[in-house]
């Protein structure tokens, strides 16, 4: 059994695809010196099952953080060094959580091979996350001497180890059957068909961990702290979450611990019962699964699109959703913006997108109500309009954010979307950049879509919809007009809301000020 000190390393950090800056070292992973150590390198030894452990602290690295200071986002996991007479020093690395969010992801493709030396700033593998696809790049060089998760594995939860390092290229050959699995001397688990009373016996011994996790830790205020969907999960199979252990940072439940929990009143020998009887039951189609007649085929979910299909699951069934919809005259808008973007060459040229953005933004201000999340037990309103806008990427949808719109202009919000919507094509977004805001707006007028009610995106408040702009025949308002009737530019635009946040007089006062702001442009300059 090889003895292993647990240490945090500054090996590596994120950063998007075909960046031109690499991430600073404050971004990477510090130290958390093992034992109290307070030195880089300082050494403690600690006794365990009769033998003693080498425990090494400090940063890998050229930054340094105190202990018990918060990890910087997009650190790496937890790095074991391995002190072995049987193989050569090595550590071994786990997937890192390379988004707030992150749970689980996929490595798509190692860039670096088996036995093969890197540097500083090399590239080592892509990890497709639950928000984007990014590099994962060195911060030290040393030797990649086995990959322990292949390409193309899905849903390999943070923390899994991922690869063993060395110092030189002649130690590769002692890991070619490594395995971060079990260590050597823990028994061997029982045959399939032993009884239950065998398996009682084969107990672990008493410093074992006990069958029965312990609870959740409360969140201060008495509150367990848990992801969303973890809560829906726990919800939709009457967990209690207080009786739940929870993996994640700072004990925070997450899905995968709902999914392995199981409650105290039902053994755990009851499984392969189960299991019997399910494999006894006739092969039949799921309830609401089609018979298909013929051939039929099976694509994988990204990452990304399963994290975005629970995450709006989860908001549909979670939400009181509620929808207003308004029609908006275009004319003066669309005046406006022909004699703005006469002075813009044509790259920079202002979208009829860019402008109802900005309206947003302002009707936000006359009315706040609208910007703000249900947090439970209090209603948070934010002073920032930070807005999501949903781009189409291939055959599905990212909704990168554009911050602090209310205090910018139109040339810095269309720079901004222009942008953000180019590195959404180009599969280069950060994962800040594809952060929840505080709003959303989708348009889906480029594909003739009159109007829609998107889902609101937890834990925002509201999601704006904007459909085609059509000339539409409408009553001719003009006393001094012989015309009945006049032809307008218009379009339509669906609100929905979070009842328990906005109720409809504020949703309405909200449509009203977007509206006069759309067909009165020039109270924007107000």
């Amino acid at each position: 059994m090889h003895t292993a000190a647990v240490r945090r390393a500054g090996l590596f950090a994120a950063r998007p695809p075909l960046a031109t800056r690499r991430v600073a070292a404050s971004r990477a992973m510090h130290s958390v010196p093992a034992h109290g150590a307070q030195g880089r390198g300082a050494v403690c030894v600690a006794a365990r099952d009769g033998r003693k452990e080498r425990h090494t602290g400090g940063v890998v690295g050229t930054s340094s953080r105190a202990a018990g200071a918060p990890r910087p986002r997009n650190s790496v996991a937890i790095t074991q060094r391995h002190f072995s007479s049987g193989l050569p020093d090595h550590d071994v690395v786990g997937l890192p959580a390379l988004s707030p969010t992150m749970e689980t992801g996929t490595i798509t493709e190692w860039l670096v091979k088996e036995g093969d030396a890197f540097a500083a700033g090399d590239i080592i593998c892509m990890v497709e996350t639950d928000k984007a696809t990014v590099d994962f790049e060195a911060q030290d060089e040393a030797v990649l001497a086995k990959i322990l998760v292949p390409a193309g594995t899905p849903d390999v939860a943070v923390g899994t180890p991922m690869m063993v390092l060395t110092e030189s290229t002649d130690d590769v050959a002692a890991f070619a059957d490594f395995s971060a699995g079990a260590p050597e001397t823990e028994t061997a688990a029982p045959p399939a068909a032993a009884p239950a009373a065998e398996v009682e016996v084969s107990a672990e011994p008493a410093s074992a961990a006990p069958a029965t996790p312990p609870a959740a830790a409360p969140a201060p205020g008495g509150r367990v702290a848990a992801s969303p969907l973890a809560k829906h999960l726990a919800k939709s199979e009457g967990y209690e979450l207080s009786a739940i252990a929870g993996t994640g940072p700072g004990g925070r439940i997450i899905a995968a611990d709902v999914k392995e929990f199981v409650p105290a009143a039902m053994p755990a020998v009851e499984a392969p019962k189960a299991a019997a009887a399910a494999a006894a039951a006739p092969a039949t189609p799921a309830v609401g699964q089609p018979s298909p007649s013929g051939d039929f085929v099976d694509y994988p979910v990204s990452e990304q699109a399963l994290a975005i299909a629970q995450g709006l699951t989860v908001s549909k069934q979670t939400v009181p959703h509620y929808y207003l919809t308004v029609d908006l005259k275009l004319e003066k808008l669309l005046k406006v913006r022909e004699t703005l973007n006469e002075g813009l060459p044509e790259d920079e040229h202002l979208s009829l997108n860019d402008m109802l953005l900005k309206a947003a933004a302002i009707a936000s201000e006359k009315v706040p109500d609208v910007n703000a999340s249900w947090m439970d037990t209090f209603v948070r309103q934010y002073n920032s309009f930070d807005v999501n806008v949903m781009v189409g990427v291939g055959d599905g949808l990212v909704a990168p954010v554009v911050r602090d719109v209310g205090r910018r202009g139109l040339k810095a919000i269309s720079s901004d979307v222009k942008a953000l919507a180019s590195s959404a094509q180009a599969m280069e977004l950060e994962p800040h950049q594809v952060e929840t805001g505080t709003f959303t707006v989708t348009n889906l007028g480029a594909y003739g879509v009159k109007n829609f009610a998107p889902i609101v995106r937890m834990p925002q408040a509201c999601a704006l919809a904007i459909g085609a702009a059509e000339e539409r025949v409408i009553p001719n308002e003009d006393p001094d007009s012989e015309d009945i009737y006049q032809l307008e530019t218009m379009l339509s635009a669906t609100l929905s809301c979070d009842h328990r946040v906005v109720d409809g007089a504020v949703s309405a006062q909200w449509l009203a000020a977007f509206r006069g702001l759309v067909e009165n442009p020039l109270t924007m300059l107000l």
